[in-house]
Parts: structure tokens; C-alpha cells; sequence
């Protein structure tokens, strides 16, 4: 077992507005029963955290149906929100390039990995820091609604033995792991 900190163990205006609506689902509209919230990660040090994020795997939104070479990018603003962006390549590495900015919002100041995720005023999307390494180089994006997910690393690749136990522990949390994808890096 490595020693991972994880809950339970040690455009245009068209674009914007079809992100709107995707976020505003996002943003915890999900119907069905009610779940428990889900465990995220006891501490964040957000100062570690912050920087580039290769997106390994995911449940993807509809924005990231074929996405390439994704990568959030974190940093702290001197307000105390974290200034985003996600950028990959459409359909291929070729691909157009896709950015989004949204602004993150932390919303747990004990722990620091329960953030609001804002795309559009005044929507903010669930986001739930659940499995983070000591070393802080693997991390995984979770949602309470357990409908969208995202497996990252500090580099493009993450160990084979790691990316299991990490889609076992999401499959403990009540996630559908038949529907993780893994997303296409290749760098240069």
C-alpha cells in the first residue's frame, strides 16, 4: 500500500453557454437518491497543490468527451480563490486547442479540499479533493453526486499498480468505474 492521505486509509457566446449548461448540472442538479458526501482527503496544503495537473483518467463532462493532453493548472490569487485553467486538445493531439477558466473557491478552510468549482456566475460545481499522495504528485477530483471524476498527476503517466488501487478506491466510494477513461498524453 503506498502511502497515500485518501478518506479512509493513511469561444463564443454559443460555447459559454453550452458550458453554462453543462456546469449548471455540474453544479449539483443530479437527480436520483440522495448520497452520503463523500471522504475527501483530512488536509490540503494548498500552497503544495497548486501548479500543472496532467488528467490521467476521468468520468468526462461533455466538454471533455475527447480530450488530448489535458492539464488543470491551479494558482492561488491574493484574494484567497484559485485562478484555473483547463486546457487539452479536441478529438487529438492535432486537435483544436480547448481553455477554460474557471475560478476555484475554497469552501472547507479545516481541510482545504472541499472547493466550489465556478465556470459561470453565480453556479459553483462540487469538488472534492479525495485522494491526494504525500508527495503530492497523484491526486483524484471527486463529486458527491459520483457522476464525474478526475484521476491527476504531476506528470503525463502514473504508475499501472497506483491507477488500479486508485479506480478500486473509487469504486469503494460508489463511482461506476466501468465508465473511468483514460485521457490521451503525449508530450514532446
Amino acid at each position: 500500500m503506498n502511502a497515500a492521505i485518501h478518506a479512509g486509509r493513511p469561444g463564443g457566446s454559443l460555447k459559454a453557454g453550452l458550458a453554462a449548461m453543462v456546469l449548471v448540472g455540474l453544479a449539483g442538479c443530479a437527480g436520483g437518491p440522495a448520497r452520503e458526501p463523500i471522504q475527501t482527503v483530512g488536509h490540503v496544503d494548498l500552497d503544495r497543490f497548486m501548479g500543472d495537473w496532467y488528467v490521467i483518467a476521468n468520468i468526462p463532462t461533455f466538454i471533455e468527451k475527447g480530450a488530448h493532453n489535458a492539464v488543470e493548472t491551479y494558482h492561488m490569487d491574493d484574494d484567497g480563490t484559485i485562478a484555473t485553467t483547463f486546457t487539452f486538445r479536441k478529438d487529438g493531439f492535432d486537435g483544436e486547442q480547448k481553455t477554460y477558466t474557471p475560478r476555484g473557491f475554497v469552501e472547507d478552510d479545516g481541510s482545504n479540499a472541499v472547493w466550489g468549482m465556478r465556470f459561470v456566475w453565480p453556479v459553483k460545481a462540487d469538488y472534492r479533493i479525495v485522494w491526494l499522495d504525500e508527495a503530492y504528485s497523484h491526486t483524484v477530483i471527486g463529486r458527491n453526486q459520483r457522476d464525474y471524476v478526475w484521476i491527476m498527476a504531476r506528470q503525463p503517466t502514473i504508475p499501472e499498480a497506483e491507477y488500479r488501487e486508485i479506480v478500486a478506491f473509487l469504486g469503494e466510494q460508489g463511482y461506476d468505474t466501468s465508465q473511468i477513461q483514460l485521457v490521451p498524453q503525449r508530450w514532446e
